[in-house]
């Protein structure tokens, strides 16, 4: 398997070379799993300014109001419902965030970089081997850990699978939000944000559709790619936010009935 690693400064920038990076190089191979071919490597992208605009790339399956419902299913564990026997999820990032067999992982990170800013001990981990290792859908995200250098808040998260074309750019929009989230409880600046897919891939199904964001990478000026995130792109995520609460009353609703 490839290695494959780039660079940005900011998070569209990184994501980019990403997914350039995978059409040029991945190799195509089979994905039992799926019943389908994909193109994979091992990839690494760094967003250098992760808060730098423009923060938010147009080339995403989804918009304004799938983004902004990720992000408060990461931070806020809006869907954290859906979980149980009796429900269909078996995991949420935000519960084995804040719920990891009854430890709550975003305030130890808190707690220990306030204790030692120069700590190397603030690692949140999503694997739950005895939950994830036989499971149908286990889960994608791994690890996260934490840093504080030259004063700012420093994020490096290791995927085991992650969907270049489909999913990997909501995954580190929300992780980013969530870097700014402790890092604004500890009063300090955001850094920078490493994520790290063991399998970064783009499925048989998705190739005409990674083509398509190849050629527009390549073809067309940064400004047409992506939004600024503060003010006009955040005002239409915040005001979908009462919407994504109606659904999500409702599909509580539906899941008591």
């Amino acid at each position: 398997m490839k290695e494959l690693f780039v660079r940005g400064v900011t998070l569209p920038e990184a994501y980019h070379n990403a997914i350039l990076e995978l059409h040029r190089h991945g190799d195509v191979v089979t994905c039992g799993d799926w019943g389908q071919l994909q193109k994979e490597a091992a990839m690494t992208f760094v967003a250098e300014r992760p808060l730098q605009e423009p923060m938010v790339s147009r080339l995403y399956i989804g918009g304004f109001y799938e983004l902004q419902q990720y992000v408060m299913e990461v931070l806020d564990g809006i869907l954290d419902f859906k979980m149980g026997e009796e429900h269909t999820w078996g995991y949420t990032y935000h519960d084995r965030l804040v719920n990891h067999n009854g430890f709550n992982q975003i305030e130890f990170i808190v707690n220990e970089l306030k204790r030692r800013a120069d700590s190397r001990r603030a690692v949140a981990m999503i694997r739950d081997n005895k939950a994830d290792a036989y499971a149908d859908d286990p889960a994608c995200l791994q690890h996260m850990q934490f840093f504080i250098r030259g004063g700012l808040l420093h994020c490096k998260v290791l995927m085991r699978s992650n969907d270049a074309a489909e999913a990997s750019f909501m995954n580190a929009f929300a992780f980013v939000m969530l870097q700014r989230s402790i890092a604004d409880a500890l009063g300090v600046g955001v850094g920078c944000y490493a994520h790290r897919a063991n399998s970064y891939h783009a499925y048989e199904k998705d190739f005409g559709l990674l083509q398509q964001y190849a050629d527009g990478i390549m073809g067309k000026p940064i400004d047409e790619l992506t939004y600024e995130y503060e003010g006009f792109y955040r005002e239409l995520m915040e005001e979908s936010v009462p919407k994504i609460m109606e659904q999500v009353e409702r599909l509580k609703k539906s899941t008591k009935l």
